[in-house]
């Protein structure tokens, strides 16, 4: 059974950092896509970053140059690192196993429970 906790998440700043962390059981992160979600108030859930099992990159274009995402295999970790956080990147961040669909958009499909950011202007 595939669990994946999230965990990093508080307020900061405009301006300031977060790191945030997914750690995973029942799967093997280095063989999946793992991916960054996130869910604003009354917003869809959206695509962040993914970390591909080829170790590609791939980011969502308001995050290019500002997050970065990572993996540790020997601790079943993926990371999102945020920097230069803005008041519109408020929400709960998802940690998920990803896939592309055949509309070449990347899709959540095991989540976990989340991690609230908030930033403050």
């Amino acid at each position: 059974q595939v669990q994946l906790v999230e965990s990093g998440g508080g307020l900061v700043q405009a301006g300031g950092s977060l790191r945030l962390s997914c750690a995973a059981s029942g799967v093997t992160v280095r063989w999946y896509d793992m991916g960054w979600f996130r869910q604003a108030p009354e917003k869809e859930r959206e695509f962040v970053a993914v970390f591909t099992w080829s170790d590609n990159t791939y980011y969502a274009d308001f995050v290019k140059g500002r997050f970065i995402i990572s993996r540790d295999n020997a601790k079943e970790t993926v990371f999102l690192q945020m920097n230069s956080l803005k008041p519109e990147d408020t929400a709960v961040y998802y940690c998920a196993t990803a896939d592309r669909g055949s509309d070449s958009n990347w899709h959540g499909s095991s989540w976990g429970q989340g991690t609230q950011v908030t930033v403050s202007s």
